[in-house]
C-alpha cells in the first residue's frame, strides 16, 4: 500500500497549497505541532514531522454561503486526488460506476472475493464539502483486496449545494439500490472516515428510524460525531492537532452542511442519537493527536451505555485518518487488521 501514502500526502499538501492565504496567516498555526514522541513508529514520526512544519498552515475555508468559493475548493480537491480507473483496475479489482435514482456509486470487487453476498459501503471524508468517490478508489481498491470483500464507494453530493437531508438521503438511496439488487442488511457494513464516519453513523440511525433496518456493522476512522464545539479534546488538543482547526476549517464546513439550529439533530450529530432503539456493533478508531478524539470517545460511551456493542480503538500519537496517510505504518496495519477481523466476524454470520 505504499502508493497510497504518496498519493494521499501529495493530495493533502496540494490542497493546502491551493487554499493557503497569501498574507495574514496566523504564525501560531504553523509551528505548534512539531512535537514528535518517541513512542511512535518510524513512519508515524516521519508523518508528524512532515505535516508539523511551517508548510502545513491550515487554510481558512470559504464562508458557508460562498458557493463560488466552495466550487473552487471542490474542483481543486478533485483535481488533487484524480485517479485513473485503468490503473485502479490493474490492481486486481473490477470497478464499475452505477447511477441510481439521482445518486451514484462505484462498485469495487477484488479478485478472490469472499462470495457470501457481503458488501462494505464506504463514505469518504472531506468535511462534507470536498473530495469525491473517484478520488477514494485507489485506497478502497487496496482495502477491498485486504478484506476480500466488495466495497461500494458512495459518490454523495457535497455541501453547500446539498444539505444534510439530501446528503444522508444519497447514502440511503444507494443502500436501497443494493437491497433491490439482492443484498441483505445483515450482509452490509457501513464504513467512513472523518465526515464519512459521521455519515456512516448518522445514516445508520436514519435507516433505522425510517424502518429500513440495521446493517451488520459500522466502522469509523476519526469521525465527527458532534457539530457543537464543546467536547474536551476540541480545546485540549486544539494546538496539538497538525491537520484540523475548528475556527478556520471545521466550523464553516459544518455550517455549509447544516444550519446551527440542526446541529443537535441525531442525523447531523449522531452522538445525540437514541441508541437504545438499536444500533449495530461498532468499531470506532481514532488517534490521540486529533481534536476529534472526544467525538469517538463520546460515541463509544453513548452506544455502550445504551446496551449496544462498541469497541473504541485509539492509537498513540496518530493524527486524523492516519490509516490513509501512512498505510504501511505498524499502527495503520494493526488498525486495518482489526477492521478486517471485525468485518469477518459480523458479515459472516
Amino acid at each position: 500500500m505504499k502508493e497510497s501514502l504518496a498519493h494521499c500526502t501529495a493530495a493533502g499538501l496540494l490542497l493546502i497549497a491551493l487554499l493557503r492565504p497569501t498574507s495574514g496567516a496566523d504564525p501560531a498555526s504553523a509551528s505548534a505541532y512539531a512535537y514528535v514522541p518517541e513512542t511512535l513508529s518510524t513512519d508515524g514520526k516521519r508523518l508528524l514531522a512532515k505535516i508539523g512544519g511551517d508548510h502545513a498552515i491550515i487554510p481558512t475555508l470559504p464562508e458557508p454561503g460562498d458557493h463560488d468559493g466552495w466550487a473552487r475548493l471542490q474542483a481543486a480537491a478533485a483535481s488533487a486526488r484524480a485517479v485513473d480507473l485503468a490503473a485502479v483496475r490493474a490492481q486486481g479489482v473490477a470497478v464499475s460506476r452505477i447511477e441510481t435514482d439521482g445518486a451514484s456509486y462505484f462498485d469495487i470487487a477484488p479478485n478472490g472475493l469472499v462470495d457470501d453476498g457481503s458488501v462494505v459501503v464506504y463514505l469518504h471524508g472531506g468535511a462534507f464539502v470536498y473530495f469525491d468517490a473517484r478520488g477514494a478508489l485507489e485506497g478502497m481498491a487496496k482495502l477491498a483486496r485486504v478484506f476480500r470483500r466488495r466495497i461500494v464507494v458512495v459518490d454523495y453530493r457535497l455541501a453547500p449545494a446539498a444539505k444534510w437531508p439530501q446528503i444522508t438521503g444519497d447514502v440511503v438511496t444507494v443502500v436501497k439500490r443494493l437491497l433491490v439488487g439482492g443484498a441483505q442488511m445483515r450482509r452490509i457494513a457501513i464504513f467512513g472516515d472523518s465526515a464519512g464516519g459521521n455519515l456512516a453513523v448518522a445514516t445508520t440511525l436514519k435507516m433505522r428510524d425510517e424502518g429500513l433496518g440495521l446493517p451488520a456493522a459500522v466502522a469509523t476512522w476519526s469521525l465527527l460525531a458532534d457539530f457543537r464545539n464543546a467536547a474536551d479534546t476540541r480545546v485540549t488538543l486544539r494546538d496539538a492537532d497538525p491537520i484540523m482547526s475548528y475556527e478556520r476549517q471545521i466550523k464553516n464546513a459544518m455550517l455549509a452542511y447544516a444550519d446551527a439550529k440542526d446541529w443537535t439533530h441525531p442525523h447531523v450529530s449522531p452522538v445525540y442519537g437514541d441508541f437504545e432503539k438499536g444500533f449495530p456493533p461498532a468499531l470506532i478508531q481514532a488517534g490521540t493527536r486529533e481534536i476529534l478524539l472526544s467525538d469517538s470517545v463520546r460515541l463509544y460511551q453513548a452506544i455502550e451505555a445504551a446496551g449496544g456493542t462498541a469497541k473504541l480503538d485509539v492509537y498513540e500519537g496518530m493524527p486524523h485518518v492516519f490509516q490513509g496517510q501512512i498505510p504501511n505504518a505498524p499502527e495503520s496495519r494493526l488498525a486495518v487488521a482489526k477492521m478486517k477481523a471485525f468485518f469477518d466476524q459480523h458479515l459472516s454470520r
